[in-house]
């Protein structure tokens, strides 16, 4: 995949210095990028790559029956508590309760469906070797939960690994999208991808008592966890610096990240922001938010110093072709050898990938134009700055048709195929039927829609290029008799000039607006003062060509989220208060 990139690339005339942890050239002596290389030069001239050995014995179709014997604890671990909590509180919960996420004592024991079996983990086991927690935010509160499972130190390990992530994914129909977005990664070999496995969960719980017996769960996605031990099995430098980010943007934070022995380091707060998973030493970070924030440093001097521009573009590339939007601030993790300045992006939760047929289904509007292509990763400071570059548009758009060649309709068809038929048959069965979000109709219209879903995100990238940039709207503010309403101003790639259409409603589907004005060249609208009652404002950028984008903002309805639109109130006193809220 890279000869096209590189191709490209060299017609830029651009020498970008490439970084990796593991010296894997393509041929003696040769990097992916052609050129000779001393295999003791400095590893920094080499890209980061997979070991691709720790897939080549994995089975799409495997099924791996997990019994979960689960008790209490004590309080010095937290475990003193029941299953009947575990699955009742979600992360939110939590937080208000102050506390730390309960978790329970637990025996994990590995076999298939009919029992457990010789050699594996747990056999002949009858103490405790994990603990059990949910895992998860958002997902955390759906009824179904996401398990964490953490083998203690000196109880053994599942393929290599002690930590074991069950997700159950509740809000995918399908219930194999994150696994398809891990496996088509195997096959990528500029990125990252981790190891995957069905699993068929039973649990049985003695932590109230009485008895007890196992209880069929249903069907899980276990994912490799990103950790030290993950960094180490995939040749990384498990003593790096690892994160994962949670609502990052790439601002610099100061208030928030700093180091750890400053005065007021708050770790939760830190952490919200971009999880700790290796070497908490965060000077080498703070610098480079510094830099990413400092506009007197040209993006792709920092792109040459710090980054893999193979490694962001491929990256980028891979989220656009599946559509897997919810990218742009989180859902991913950035990682730094110890002794490198250079960072890489590593993929991670594909639970969102190919929704859109899903979502038009289900009757929801989670979807908007720019979601779609470039423009999804606007708000975020580091890919703004990154898209604004010619060479790394140029190195996004080798990437992309790369890899529009090699999701094809083939590929996904027989990836789908074989999911469907492992998948499906638990999905309509036990406790998972329940809660099931699709017909088995739908459920078959979905998956095969699949491939005209890669179609339409290849044609959406290439039109997002034509659209004025998305762009936020600030909150309105009191002027006297008036209420000034601003708003950024948006990008068009082609420097063309954009107006604005500014609209005032008193409720969100603007069928009959208060006011509309049109053709705005200045960010800005000014309206009288409003009585007291909620108000909606939409605001659309559209460029000399005709193309039209609304802004950033979004109103949360029952019907989902409507796109391009701010909501706030005026009180009683003629006061402003936007309708500000935590998304879950």
């Amino acid at each position: 995949m890279w000869k096209r990139l590189t191709a490209l690339l060299l017609c830029c005339a651009l020498a970008v210095s490439v970084t990796g942890c593991e010296l894997l050239p393509d041929e003696a002596g040769k990097t992916n990028l052609g050129t000779t290389v001393d295999v003791g030069e400095a590893k920094d001239d080499i890209h980061l790559r997979d070991k691709a050995l720790l897939y080549e014995n994995q089975d799409p179709t495997e099924v791996v029956t997990m019994y979960l014997t689960v008790s209490r604890g004590n309080s010095a671990e937290n475990t003193d508590h029941t299953w009947e909590e575990i699955n009742t509180y979600s992360v939110y919960d939590y937080d208000e309760m102050g506390v730390d996420r309960y978790k329970v004592a637990g025996l994990l024991q590995v076999g298939d469906e009919n029992g457990l079996i010789e050699g594996e983990l747990g056999y002949g086991q009858v103490a405790p070797n994990c603990t059990v927690q949910i895992r998860g935010q958002s997902s955390s509160l759906n009824a179904q939960k996401n398990y964490k499972i953490k083998i203690k130190d000196n109880k053994g390990s599942w393929r290599g690994q002690t930590t074991i992530a069950l997700n159950k994914h509740q809000g995918d129909g399908l219930r194999f999208r994150n696994k398809l977005g891990f496996d088509l990664l195997t096959g990528v070999e500029e990125l990252m991808s981790l190891r995957t496995t069905f699993v068929h969960l039973y649990v049985k719980d003695t932590t109230q008592g009485g008895d007890a017996v196992f209880e069929d769960y249903g069907l899980y996605t276990q994912v490799e966890q990103l950790n030290k031990t993950a960094l180490e099995a995939h040749g990384l430098d498990k003593r790096g610096h690892l994160y994962k980010i949670n609502v990052c943007e790439f601002y610099r934070y100061e208030d928030v990240i700093m180091l750890k022995d400053e005065p007021g380091f708050d770790q939760k707060a830190f952490d919200e922001i971009l999880e700790v998973k290796g070497d908490d030493d965060h000077t080498k970070l703070i610098a480079l938010l510094e830099k990413i924030n400092d506009y007197s440093i040209p993006i792709e001097t920092i792109l040459e110093e710090h980054f893999d521009l193979e490694n962001i573009a491929y990256w980028m590339a891979f989220q656009i072709m599946i559509g897997n939007i919810d990218t742009q601030s989180r859902n991913f993790y950035i990682y730094s050898p110890l002794n490198s300045e250079r960072w890489y992006i590593l993929a991670w939760d594909n639970d969102a990938l190919l929704k859109r047929s899903e979502l038009a289904i289900s009757g929801r509007l989670d979807q908007s134009a720019w979601e779609s292509g470039v423009s999804n990763y606007w708000g975020n400071v580091l890919f703004r700055r990154c898209l604004k570059s010619e060479t790394f548009r140029a190195a996004l758009d080798a990437a992309v048709e790369d890899l529009c060649a090699y999701l094809s309709d083939e590929r996904i068809e027989s990836m789908t195929d074989t999911y469907v038929s492992v998948v499906k048959p638990f999905v309509y069965s036990g406790r998972d039927a329940i809660y099931a979000p699709l017909t088995s109709e739908n459920y078959d219209v979905v998956a095969e829609s699949l491939t005209d879903l890669i179609d339409e995100n290849y044609r959406l990238y290439k039109t997002s290029y034509d659209n004025p940039m998305p762009f936020f709207i600030a909150t309105p503010e009191k002027n006297g008799d008036k209420i000034s309403v601003r708003w950024e101003t948006s990008y068009d790639f082609d420097a063309e000039p954009v107006s604005y259409t500014f609209e005032l409603a008193d409720e969100y589907t603007f069928s009959k607006p208060l006011l509309t004005v049109e053709n705005i060249r200045i960010p800005v609208a000014e309206i009288d003062m409003l009585p007291e009652g909620q108000y909606f404002i939409r605001v659309r950028a559209t460029n000399a060509s005709g193309h039209s984008q609304y802004a950033f903002d979004y109103y949360i309805a029952e019907v989902g989220k409507i796109y391009g639109t701010k909501c706030f109130y005026v009180d009683s006193h003629g006061e402003i208060v936007e309708d500000s809220y935590v998304e879950k």
